[in-house]
């Protein structure tokens, strides 16, 4: 990475920190129209990752946080506004309260019903982008939790047999809901799990967004060259509980926002010149408070909606 590169960097995984905080301001302040599952402490994976891919990739996020969404170019208003169930949301107000989003213009193709069916949704759009030949590479993100659904092993084989060009992305923050990752894994890693399917398995520090970048640039190069997947698995921390709210009874390791250990925000902060990184801190959290404000003024969705751009 040169240095624009990391500034670029660092103002995205601090605008989505910003984003993650005042979501969570909201639902203390306001409540919620259903579950927010906050990302903060996890943003180093998902802005890392996806600085690799190209403008017209295919992307599939994860339920936790909208850190994706951000770094792929989405506007933040429109994302608030799916979040807060508004009529100017990208789904028209139907994914209000949970993340649902989508901007095919720039490759974020939603979310499926359940957790795990990215996976298949992601083979699909691999083997489109393979028989089309467009040189488009799809990049799935996933949890821990999800990494033990049977849709995984379905499309890790297929994708693995007819070397689809699709990147696996595990956030392995150690939690599924309320089960440690290791009272229900039997390897120590998801990516211990990768050469069953003939793949590389690829582990990194989740806090270090630049580590993130740089195996899922050569995730990537090997998918858009032909080469098939690849499973990598970011390791990272949850911070908060499950969803906002949760108070975590099954815990003990508890974590406060400002000690998350080797903070992604703070660890790129570090590489970047104090008065950019105030200049980029301002610029981030005005940004995000100007996004915030036009989501809550804009009109909420109609019910009527539910029977808009419905297949049948």
């Amino acid at each position: 990475m040169n240095s624009a590169d990391l500034i670029e960097l660092y103002r995205t995984v601090v605008t989505i920190r910003f984003a993650e905080l005042r979501i969570r301001e909201h639902v203390e302040a306001e409540g919620f129209g259903g579950f927010w599952h906050p990302g903060i402490g996890q943003e180093g994976v998902q802005a890392g990752a996806v600085a690799a891919m190209r403008s017209d990739d295919y992307l599939y996020y994860a339920h936790r946080g909208l850190g994706y969404a951000i770094a792929k170019g989405m506007d933040m208003a429109v994302l608030f506004g799916d979040l807060l169930g508004r009529s100017t949301g990208s789904t028209g107000g139907k994914g209000g309260g949970t993340v649902h989003f989508a901007d095919q213009s720039r490759g974020v193709l939603g979310q499926g019903g359940t957790l795990g069916s990215n996976f298949v949704m992601g083979a699909g759009t691999a083997t489109a982008s393979q028989l089309l030949g467009d040189g488009r590479v799809t990049v799935v993100f996933f949890g821990d939790g999800a990494a033990g659904r049977g849709t995984w092993h379905e499309a890790a084989l297929q994708a693995s047999v007819w070397k689809l060009p699709v990147v696996w992305v595990c956030e392995n923050n150690g939690w599924a809901l309320s089960a440690r990752f290791t009272d229900q894994s039997p390897t120590p890693n998801i990516a211990d799990r990768a050469p069953a399917y003939g793949m590389p398995g690829v582990i990194v520090d989740g806090q270090d967004p630049i580590a993130v970048h740089d195996a899922t640039s050569e995730a990537i190069g090997r998918a858009r060259s032909g080469e098939g997947p690849t499973l990598i698995e970011a390791k990272t921390l949850r911070i908060r509980g499950h969803y906002e709210g949760d108070r975590q009874p099954y815990r003990e390791d508890k974590v406060a926002d400002d000690e998350i250990p080797n903070d992604p925000v703070h660890r790129l902060g570090e590489q970047v010149d104090d008065d950019t990184r105030r200049q980029i801190d301002a610029e981030a959290r005005e940004k995000v408070a100007a996004a915030f404000d036009e989501a809550l003024a804009a009109p909420r969705a109609d019910p009527s909606v539910i029977f808009e751009a419905v297949w049948a």
